[in-house]
C-alpha cells in the first residue's frame, strides 16, 4: 500500500477516490433548484442547530474561536469521499510507517509496491463506494487541517468539495451528505424540513461535544494511535487469525449460519489482546457520543421539530429492518452493526443517567478520561453515578 507519488502513504489514495467515485451510486433525482434549495436549508439548519444543542446541553465551546475553525461542509457522495480519505491518511500514519519499515527489510518489496498499492487503492475505494450511500451526516473528528476545501469545478458548484490533504490534523469538521438526506426523508415519507433540523441536531451534537471539551479529541487521537501501534503487521499472524475465525464469518442469520453464532467482524478478528483492550474502551467512548447524540436530538425535537417522534419512529423501525442479504453480510463484516448498537447502548445509558442525576449531573462525563464511563458502565448507569457522578 503505497502511494502514486513515491511511497509516503501505504495505499494509492488517488486511485482509491477515483474507484469510490466511479463505483459510488448515483443519488436521488433532483432538480438543479431543488438541489440548491436543500444545500441552502441544511446550511440554515446547522447554525440553527448550533444554539439548540447548546441550550439543551448545557455545553459551550470552550472559545468562539475553536467553534470557529470547525467548519460545516454540505458534500455530496464523491464529497464524503474525498474528505474520509483525508481523514484516514491522517489517522493511519503510524500503521503506515510500521509497514513502510517491514517493506524496506523484505526481498520482495518492489513487486508489492507496485501491486500492493494499486490493489489496495481498488479495495479502499471499493468499501468507500459502499459507505458513501450509507451516511447522513459526520463529525471528522481527524480531519485535516486547513485549507479543507478546493476551488470549485465552477461558478455555479453547489457542494463544497473537501481537499484530499494531507496538511496535517486540523480542529475537526462536520459533513452533511445532501443526497443520503434526502434519499432517506423520501424513504420514511416524512416531512423534509423536520428531517433535515433533526440530522442537523445529531451532528452538532458530536460538534459541540468536541469544541467544548478540549482534551476529547486528544484522548481519542491517543487511544486509536495505540490501537494502530499495536497492529501485527506479521502476514502470517494475521493469516492465523484469519483461518481460526474464517468458520464464524458464516454465523449470519439468513446468510448461511444458524442463529446466535459468532458476531466477529473483520476489525475483531485481527486484533491483538492489548488491542481488544484498547478498543473497549474506545467503544465506551463512542457509545457514549451516539448515545448522547441521540438523546439530544430527540430531546430538543418537540420545541423544533414537530414531526420529531413520526421521524423516531420511523427511523427506528427502518434500522430494525435491515436490508437484503448482500447488504446485512457487508455490514456485518464491516462492523456497521456493532455501530449500532452504539447509538442504543450509549442511549440508555445517557437517559439512565440524567434520570437519577440529571443533565448537570450527566455533565460531569465531560471532566476528564478518569470521569468517561467504561465498557461496563454504559450498561450499567448506576455503576458510573456511583463512582463519578456522587
Amino acid at each position: 500500500m503505497t502511494s502514486a507519488s513515491g511511497g509516503a502513504d501505504m495505499v494509492d489514495w488517488n486511485l482509491a477516490v477515483a474507484t469510490a467515485t466511479r463505483l459510488v451510486r448515483p443519488g436521488p433525482e433532483v432538480s438543479r433548484a431543488e438541489a440548491a434549495a436543500v444545500v441552502a436549508e441544511l446550511r440554515r439548519h446547522a447554525l440553527e442547530a448550533e444554539e439548540h444543542v447548546r441550550a439543551f446541553t448545557g455545553m459551550r465551546s470552550s472559545s468562539l474561536a475553536q467553534a470557529a475553525a470547525t467548519p460545516v461542509l454540505v458534500v455530496d457522495r464523491p464529497g464524503w469521499v474525498r474528505a474520509n480519505v483525508a481523514g484516514f491518511r491522517t489517522v493511519v500514519q503510524p500503521l503506515v510507517e510500521k509497514l513502510q519499515a517491514r517493506r524496506a527489510n523484505s526481498a520482495a518489496a518492489g513487486v508489492f509496491g507496485t501491486v500492493g498499492e494499486k490493489a489496495t487503492g481498488i479495495e479502499v475505494g471499493a468499501l468507500l463506494a459502499f459507505l458513501a450511500t450509507k451516511v447522513l451526516g459526520q463529525y471528522e473528528t481527524f480531519a485535516p487541517a486547513e485549507p479543507s476545501l478546493e476551488a470549485p469545478d465552477s461558478p455555479a458548484a453547489l457542494f463544497d468539495k473537501p481537499r484530499l490533504g494531507p496538511e496535517g490534523p486540523g480542529p475537526g469538521r462536520l459533513l452533511l451528505v445532501a443526497p443520503n438526506i434526502v434519499h432517506v426523508e423520501r424513504e420514511l415519507d416524512v416531512d423534509p424540513s423536520d428531517f433535515r433540523l433533526w440530522v442537523c441536531l445529531h451532528e452538532e451534537t458530536h460538534r459541540t461535544q468536541f469544541t467544548a471539551v478540549p482534551w476529547l479529541r486528544d484522548h481519542i487521537q491517543s487511544e486509536v494511535q495505540s490501537f494502530l501501534s499495536e497492529t501485527d503487521v506479521d502476514p502470517g499472524a494475521l493469516l492465523e487469525r484469519l483461518r481460526d475465525a474464517a468458520g464464524s464469518l458464516g454465523g449470519l442469520p439468513g446468510v448461511g449460519g444458524r442463529e446466535g453464532a459468532s458476531s466477529s467482524n473483520l476489525l475483531e478478528i485481527v486484533q491483538s489482546p492489548a488491542q481488544r483492550e484498547i478498543l473497549g474502551r474506545l467503544t465506551a467512548v463512542m457509545s457514549l457520543l451516539e448515545g448522547h447524540a441521540d438523546v439530544v436530538m430527540d430531546g430538543v425535537g418537540p420545541a423544533v421539530v414537530p414531526t420529531v417522534a413520526e421521524i423516531r419512529e420511523k427511523f427506528q423501525q427502518r434500522r430494525d429492518r435491515g436490508a437484503n442479504r448482500l447488504d446485512l453480510l457487508l455490514r456485518r463484516l464491516l462492523g456497521m452493526d456493532a455501530k449500532l448498537r452504539q447509538y442504543q447502548d450509549g442511549a440508555v445509558f445517557v437517559r439512565g443517567v440524567v434520570e437519577q442525576v440529571g443533565m448537570e449531573g450527566f455533565n460531569r462525563v465531560w471532566t476528564s478520561p478518569n470521569t468517561l464511563p467504561t465498557k461496563e458502565e454504559i450498561h450499567d448507569p448506576a455503576a458510573w453515578v456511583a463512582r463519578v457522578a456522587r
